[in-house]
């Protein structure tokens, strides 16, 4: 089945499990895609969610032609659309990769992402009606992980933010 992730036309509680793997930082209204997860789970039923947070080395999702990590924290978005429309232009599949990356007519963007940082995520889970059951930021490296923790420096240095949720009880 192939539906919008903010209404997926399932009847409520339909699923004991919901998993967002590698897909939170790809939806266009994260907070309707939680509050539809939160439906469609049964009592006790639980949402599992992972992703890399925009600012991950590789958090702009170009490194099928750009492998430099953090470019997208270096060069401006019209910058990396030039740059990737030209690197892959030419390749067999390059106007496929170049409509999956980027929208727009005059004024192109990236809209493969939603570049959902870590504080977003956040922020997000406390204004929703969920309860979060376990949460952790896992840190690119072990050896890196007092960067990971640090204000300023931790969204360039999580690799992985997961989470467990289920609906918050009335």
């Amino acid at each position: 089945m192939c539906a919008n992730a903010a209404a997926t036309g399932f009847e409520d509680r339909s699923f004991d499990t919901v998993i967002m793997n590698d897909a939170m930082e790809h939806v266009a209204d994260p907070e309707a895609v939680i509050v539809e997860c939160m439906r469609l789970l049964r009592p006790g039923g639980r949402l599992y969610i992972n992703f890399p947070p925009y600012y991950h080395p590789y958090g702009a999702h170009l490194s099928d032609a750009i492998a430099i990590p953090w470019v997208h924290a270096i060069f401006p978005e019209r910058t990396l659309i030039a740059a990737y429309k030209k690197l892959v232009g030419d390749l067999p599949d390059g106007a496929e990769r170049i409509s999956l990356r980027i929208s727009g007519g005059d004024t192109e963007y990236l809209s493969y992402i939603n570049r959902m940082t870590v504080g977003r995520f956040r922020k997000i889970l406390e204004s929703l009606p969920v309860k979060c059951l376990y949460y952790r930021e896992e840190p690119l490296r072990g050896f890196l992980r007092t960067l990971s923790r640090l204000p300023g420096l931790k969204e360039f240095f999580i690799k992985m933010v997961v989470a467990v949720l289920e609906p918050r009880s009335e």
